[in-house]
């Protein structure tokens, strides 16, 4: 079920709109979710039906590791341009993480068996636009 807790700013795309369009993108991607740099999901969710692999404080220090990454990734963007996506696959997921603004980042989880390459491009044509 994709929920919203924060407002929608007009200053940013839709984040919410953004979650349900990668949702919408294959049936094996298991959440699509913006979190700020708290770590806290702000927008979208999880695919009903899908079994929590983490607790809410496991994701929140997961997506806090990923900010982090993140920030070190920057450190070295006026050398080799600025990031575009990371993705892990792990045994029981594969995880995309998208930034999104300075505040923002998209982090979705897939099934392994995903083309996480059909679906890094859609993810990055949707924030694009």
């Amino acid at each position: 079920m994709l929920i919203r807790i924060a407002p929608n700013n007009p200053m940013f795309m839709d984040y919410s709109k953004l979650c349900q369009q990668v949702m919408a993108l294959d049936p094996r991607v298991r959440f699509a979710g913006v979190c700020d740099d708290t770590g806290e999901i702000l927008y979208g969710g999880q695919r009903e039906g899908v079994k929590d692999l983490l607790s809410r404080e496991e994701t929140r220090r997961s997506n806090l590791q990923a900010l982090a990454r993140w920030g070190l990734r920057y450190t070295l963007a006026s050398k080799i341009g600025r990031g575009k996506y990371a993705m892990a696959e792990y045994e029981n997921i594969k995880r995309i993480t998208v930034p999104l603004d300075n505040d923002h980042l998209l982090l979705v989880t897939t099934e392994v068996d995903v083309d996480h390459g059909k679906i890094i491009n859609a993810i990055l044509k949707l924030v694009q636009e």
